[in-house]
C-alpha cells in the first residue's frame, strides 16, 4: 500500500491510536477524523492545519449514513477507511445489577460501527483507483482479557469480520488489513484500569506502535501484529487455555475483588 497521496477517513482520531496515525500521516495524504467531543476535534484541528475534522458516532447509523454522503461529496477521492474508534471497559458480570442496554456499548461502537461504515462506504471504495479498508482490532481478538470480556469479545468479532470481508473483496481492486495492536500507552488503555488492574504491565509506546503498523501497511502486510500481538497469536493456536491463565494472573488481585463483591 502506497502511503502518500492518499484521502484517508479516520474513525475516533482524536486521541490515542487514531490520533498519532492522524500525525504520522497527515503531511503526504489528505486527512480525514471524526470523532464525537467538538472540543477534541478542535484541539486536532489547531494542531493539524490541514486535518479535516468532522463530528461523527460510529454507533449511529443515521450518523454514519450522513458522514457518508458529507465526505464522499467533500472528498470524492477518498480511498482509504480506517476504522479505529473504539473504547474498552472493566466489566464485573457478577453484577447481576447492571444496565443491560449500557452493557453492549462496546459492541455498538467497536464492532457494529466498523460493520456499518465497511458496509456504507464499500460501494464508493470500489470506485477508486486504490482503495484500502484498515480495521483496527487488538492482540485481545486472539486472547481475552478476562476483566474486559465484551471489548475482547468485539475484537474478535472484529477479528473474524475482516478476515472474511477479505475473502468477499478478492477479484477486486479493494486491500483490506488488520491492525491488531497490543497494549498500548493510550487513554484507552488507562482509561477504566488501574494497576492493580493490569498487573504492573506497561503498554507499546503509541508512537512506535504506530510507525510498525504503518511499515506493515506498505509492505501489504494483511494481518498486522506489532509487539506482543504477535505472542498472543501464537498463544490463541498452540495454548489458548495458557494464554487465558497469563492475562488472568495479572488481573487475579482485581478479579478476586469481583467475586468478593457480589458474593
Amino acid at each position: 500500500m502506497k502511503l502518500s497521496g492518499n484521502t484517508i477517513l479516520i474513525t475516533g482520531g482524536t486521541s490515542g491510536i487514531g490520533l498519532e496515525l492522524t500525525r504520522q500521516l497527515h503531511r503526504n495524504n489528505t486527512v480525514i477524523i471524526t470523532g464525537r467531543d467538538l472540543g477534541k476535534l478542535s484541539r486536532v484541528r489547531e494542531t493539524f492545519g490541514s486535518v479535516q475534522c468532522i463530528q461523527s458516532d460510529v454507533s449511529d447509523p443515521a450518523a454514519i449514513a450522513a458522514l457518508f454522503e458529507k465526505v464522499t461529496r467533500e472528498f470524492p477521492a477518498l480511498n482509504v477507511l480506517i476504522n479505529n474508534a473504539g473504547i474498552m471497559r472493566k466489566i464485573n458480570l457478577h453484577d447481576g445489577t447492571a444496565d443491560l442496554s449500557d452493557l453492549t456499548g462496546e459492541i455498538d461502537i467497536n464492532l457494529n460501527g466498523p460493520i456499518r461504515m465497511v458496509t456504507r462506504f464499500l460501494p464508493h471504495l470500489k470506485k477508486q483507483v486504490a482503495p484500502a479498508i484498515i480495521n483496527v482490532s487488538s492482540g485481545l481478538a486472539f486472547v481475552p482479557f478476562p476483566l474486559s470480556p465484551i471489548y475482547s469479545a468485539t475484537k474478535a468479532g472484529l477479528h473474524s469480520f475482516t478476515q472474511a470481508l477479505r475473502v468477499q473483496m478478492r477479484g477486486t481492486n479493494v486491500k483490506v488489513f488488520e491492525l491488531a495492536p497490543p497494549g498500548t500507552e493510550t487513554p484507552l488503555f488507562r482509561g477504566d484500569f488501574d494497576e492493580t488492574d493490569l498487573g504492573g504491565m506497561s503498554g507499546m509506546d503509541v508512537v512506535k506502535m504506530t510507525k510498525a503498523a504503518l511499515r506493515g501497511l506498505e509492505k501489504d502486510v494483511l494481518e498486522i501484529r506489532p509487539g506482543l500481538s504477535n505472542v498472543l497469536k501464537l498463544l490463541s493456536r498452540v495454548a489458548p487455555g495458557f494464554g487465558v491463565n497469563m492475562l488472568a494472573k495479572a488481573s487475579a488481585v482485581s478479579l478476586e475483588r469481583m467475586r468478593a463483591a457480589r458474593a
